[in-house]
């Protein structure tokens, strides 16, 4: 769905889709290889089991069901990534799983269980605030937050839905503005122009979207042109 190629050389780290809500078994090996060669490191990047839906859709999965998915996807991609080499340097959640585990404890609680129960000391990357990064670290996970540089933001700090038109930033000269404001200020401005404090340890940016390696490549021009050093969280 989009050029990974062309993205690797440009990010430090990459989320990688883990066959259920979008993935197979030759593109998880294809990126896992590319990712080595090029020392970006490989988060397991967990949905529900959507492929139809591309995993944005929310799905009332019981904690056994939840915990047996995520156990799957990471059992999956690490498996993928030591053939090559590489190894899973953290788990990052997406589209519904991602949005639900912000508040829903007991989805967030089967996700952390699970990922304790595969790796306990696997780093979790997540919304600041969220119910899962705190049960994350409530187990004993390194936790690292995250800001979108190409997603739009609500006054009261989520995200607008992917489903909502403008929810994706796909200007260049725009994202790399916000990139370089969160990167150096901690700061992002909401639709509205609220402007919101926040502390990320990492910044995403999507692969999937319209133009998005060369939105990519401007900002990583415009943080480094700014002093910002680039590396990966994990």
């Amino acid at each position: 769905m989009g050029d990974d190629a062309a993205m690797f050389p440009l990010v430090t780290s990459a989320s990688v889709a883990c066959g259920m809500h979008a993935g197979d078994p030759v593109t998880m090996l294809d990126t896992c290889r590319a990712a080595y060669e090029l020392d970006v490191s490989v988060g397991a990047h967990l949905g529900y089991p959507d492929l139809a839906g591309f995993g944005l859709r929310s799905m009332d999965m019981t904690f056994d069901d939840l915990f047996g998915a995520v156990l799957y996807q990471l059992g999956a991609l690490d498996g993928v990534a030591h053939a090559v080499g590489a190894s899973v340097d953290y788990v990052k959640l997406h589209g519904a799983l991602y949005d639900r585990t912000v508040r829903d404890a007991e989805q967030a609680s089967a996700v952390i269980a699970a990922i304790q129960a595969y790796d306990p000391g696997l780093p979790v990357l997540g919304f600041p605030g969220s119910a899962l990064l705190e049960i994350a670290r409530d187990a004993g996970h390194p936790v690292f937050s995250e800001a979108f540089a190409d997603r739009a933001y609500f006054p009261d700090g989520t995200l607008v839905p992917r489903t909502e038109e403008g929810a994706v930033l796909l200007d260049a000269r725009q994202v790399t503005e916000r990139a370089v404001r969160l990167a150096t200020k901690g700061e992002v401005e909401a639709v509205d122009g609220t402007v919101l404090r926040i502390e990320p340890q990492s910044l995403c940016l999507h692969g999937d979207a319209p133009g998005s390696v060369s939105v990519a490549a401007a900002v990583r021009a415009g943080l480094e042109a700014a002093g910002v050093e680039l590396e990966s969280f994990a």
